[in-house]
């Protein structure tokens, strides 16, 4: 009976219950363990996976969208030999480095890994010593995953440093701007922030092109650049003006040899730059140039056709128009030929040969020569000229001496080698321009004649007129003067002016343009209390001239003049004239002494004058 209880069954005979308790049985439960592990196993590691992807996610929306943009990408101990300089070097014309770009290395702290921030801080504070140590304190208490300490250290920094062996500091390679130079040119060149992106002048016009490494040859001409600097740093403090501007041109190009503007800068420490000394007045800044615009307003007489040097007009009596009346500075109360109007400069005479052409003939003349548009330069700093929306008769004659219109000295520059040249206005530029460049980049503005004529009458006005203090014997020197009255807030300031004189040689033959202009001088015992153009911005055009001639080897019109100027003869420096007095000029200096002297950047003297108003008439316009 017991062995028929345990006795094997026939599968058939299974019944469902059987089944589950079968499957219930504990030599079944093994089996049924593992496939829930597995499951278990299955659901950590897809959560696994899941917080990962979050993690790579958030990881990736605080780099691209928290982090700090100058947090380097990859921490290492950089060596500034490992470096190589991407930003492309600026040059002059003649091949001379004016902007280069050095290795260097950064400082950089990730404060969680400072393990002693005292002891850091009174380390680095000793190697650092321009680095104040509550600086370095509070960044590296800040909170924050990354904190630069300094930025291009020295090689001696950099070093001094690694000898601390620090832990949570660390170095970043990187590259410096540097700036040959020091402070020659800054306005031209501008300069480049900490991260080396241009932020002024061709650093800024040029950003993406430097950046690619494609280096730029300019125009410029440093060894000229310095001399210019030099000069009208000299006849700034010799007046004592609060700034000054000069430029040099090639009239048969349109390249910019030099251009100058003071207050300067070194863009070696552009951190200390001021605003005074950022503005660039050649470019930016916009006057009423007086009476050099009688330049413009004598070669639209001529160029129309139906006058000549020898035509007249009645300048005997001032002009009374509304409640102003125009005269002479030098009246000489009688008709006048457009030769003497010029040379004598006046202002009666110029608004009487305006009146021939007519208000919208002198408009149109006057933009034809781009004096109503910014001058196209290759910098970023260009300002918008000033004039009468409404250009009516009284705008007409004030304009035809230089007053109600307000442009940039290198406007000037560029209209008036226009009107030397042969009659062809040529784009100013920075960039050394190649025989490709030149061909069709000019526009005709007059007839050669009446450039022919413009040569005549500039030459008259410095043998005769009021440019004499410009002359260099033997070098057919040719200019005009121009001395403006500036704006203030109850109308025009008598003893605040904007000097100027503008010049081009050798007249026969022109090849440049020289313009120097002072801003408020003041005038001296040697030229009889005068401050005009011909007293104080002449002479440094003719030092200028001069220092051209030997650097170029010009050469001269009359040998026998040119060899006594040039070795040094007394008798032959012509006198400061002014009305009343005509004490001898300072004798320039030689090419060796500027060869051998050593300058640094003119005192920042005053702020960038006020954009310069709509002129009301004047008679003190034409000196």
């Amino acid at each position: 009976m017991i062995g028929g209880l345990f006795r094997r069954r026939d599968p058939e005979e299974a019944t469902p219950a059987r089944d589950v308790r079968q499957r219930l049985a504990p030599q079944n439960l093994p089996g049924r363990d593992a496939l829930e592990v597995a499951r278990a196993r299955l659901s950590v590691g897809a959560a696994l996976f899941a917080v990962l992807f979050v993690a790579v996610g958030l990881r990736m929306s605080y780099v691209s969208l928290v982090r700090d943009g100058n947090e380097p990408g990859v921490a290492r101990a950089a060596h500034p030999a490992q470096v190589q300089a991407d930003r492309a070097d600026i040059l002059d014309r003649n091949g001379v480095v004016l902007a280069t770009s050095l290795p260097v290395v950064s400082l950089f702290a990730t404060p969680r890994l400072v393990m002693d921030v005292e002891e850091a801080v009174q380390k680095l504070s000793k190697v650092l010593p321009d680095v104040k140590a509550e600086d370095i304190r509070e960044r590296l208490l800040s909170g924050r995953s990354f904190v630069w300490i300094k930025r291009g250290l020295s090689p001696r920094e950099h070093a001094a440093v690694m000898r601390l062996g620090l832990p949570g500091f660390e170095f970043q390679a990187e590259e410096r701007r540097i700036y040959p130079q020091g402070a020659i040119g800054p306005h031209i060149l501008g300069y480049t922030g900490i991260d080396n992106i241009g932020l002024a002048g061709i650093e800024k016009r040029f950003d993406e092109t430097l950046r690619q490494g494609e280096p730029l040859r300019l125009a410029i001409d440093i060894r000229l650049q310095r001399f210019l600097e030099q000069e009208i740093a000299r006849a700034t403090q010799r007046f004592s003006a609060i700034g000054a501007t000069a430029a040099v041109m090639d009239v048969t190009t349109g390249e910019i040899l030099a251009l100058a503007s003071l207050p300067a800068y070194d863009p070696n420490r552009h951190q200390t730059i001021s605003n005074e000394a950022l503005f660039n007045r050649s470019t930016l800044g916009v006057y009423e140039q007086g009476s050099t615009f009688k330049i413009f307003n004598t070669a639209m007489v001529l160029d129309s056709g139906r006058f000549t040097t020898t035509s007249v007009f009645d300048a005997s009596s001032p002009i009374k128009i509304d409640r102003f009346t125009i005269t002479d500075y030098h009246a000489q109360n009688r008709a006048l030929t457009i030769a003497e109007i010029f040379k004598y400069s006046s202002n009666i005479g110029s608004a009487k040969m305006a009146s021939e052409i007519g208000v919208e003939g002198q408009r149109a003349f006057m933009d034809k020569i781009g004096m109503l548009r910014p001058v196209p330069i290759e910098l970023p700093e260009v300002g918008q000229p000033l004039y009468p929306r409404q250009w009516r008769k009284i705008s007409m004659l004030t304009i035809a001496y230089g007053h109600g219109i307000s442009v940039t000295p290198l406007h000037v520059v560029t209209a008036t080698s226009a009107m030397i040249n042969g009659g062809i206005y040529y784009r100013p530029t920075l960039l050394k321009r190649t025989a490709a460049g030149h061909a069709g980049a000019g526009t005709r503005v007059i007839s050669e004649k009446t450039s022919r004529q413009m040569r005549d009458l500039f030459r008259l006005n410095v043998v005769e007129g009021s440019g004499r203090n410009s002359d260099v014997p033997g070098f057919d020197v040719g200019g005009k003067t121009g001395s403006a009255e500036k704006p203030g807030r109850h109308g025009y300031r008598e003893k605040a002016l904007i000097s100027s004189f503008v010049a081009a040689f050798p007249m026969r033959d022109p090849k440049y343009v020289v313009m120097v202009s002072i801003d408020e001088p003041k005038g001296t015992k040697e030229t009889g209390g005068y401050a005009t153009g011909g007293a104080v911005a002449a002479p440094s055009t003719r030092a200028i001239i001069e220092f051209m001639a030997t650097l170029y080897g010009i050469p001269p019109v009359d040998p026998a003049a040119a060899a006594k100027l040039l070795a040094g003869s007394p008798a032959t420096a012509p006198p400061i004239s002014a009305p009343s007095v005509s004490p001898p000029a300072a004798a320039a200096p030689t090419l060796t002494q500027l060869v051998e002297a050593t300058t640094g950047p003119p005192a920042e003297a005053a702020a960038p004058p006020p954009a310069a108003t709509p002129a009301r008439p004047t008679g003190r316009g034409g000196r």
